[in-house]
């Protein structure tokens, strides 16, 4: 997902599945899907279509910011289950 081949660059999907270093109106829309999904809109996926981005690339960029987020809890799942049993590898 991250270095295949893709519409958008590998650059691009590696900041929106760590929800970093994307340039506006892109960091709005990502940090949306990372923060709030219902919260985003057709404004935002207007405006990041009009800074240049094609409907592909937003679909691309989206599933990673999702997915990315999703590993990041899934992380924080296991670091808290270890954790609380005591226990220095949870998997």
């Amino acid at each position: 997902m991250l270095n295949g081949e893709g519409r958008a660059s590998a650059e691009q999907r590696a900041g929106a599945f760590g929800n970093e270093g994307l340039s506006p109106p892109l960091d709005a829309l990502i940090g949306k899907v990372v923060g709030g999904p219902v919260q985003v809109s057709e404004a935002d996926l207007a405006a990041a279509k009009a800074s240049g981005f094609s409907e592909d690339q937003l679909f691309e960029l989206v599933i990673c910011a999702a997915v990315g987020h999703s590993a990041r809890l899934y992380e924080a799942g296991l670091a808290a289950l270890a954790e609380a049993t005591g226990n220095g590898d949870a998997g």
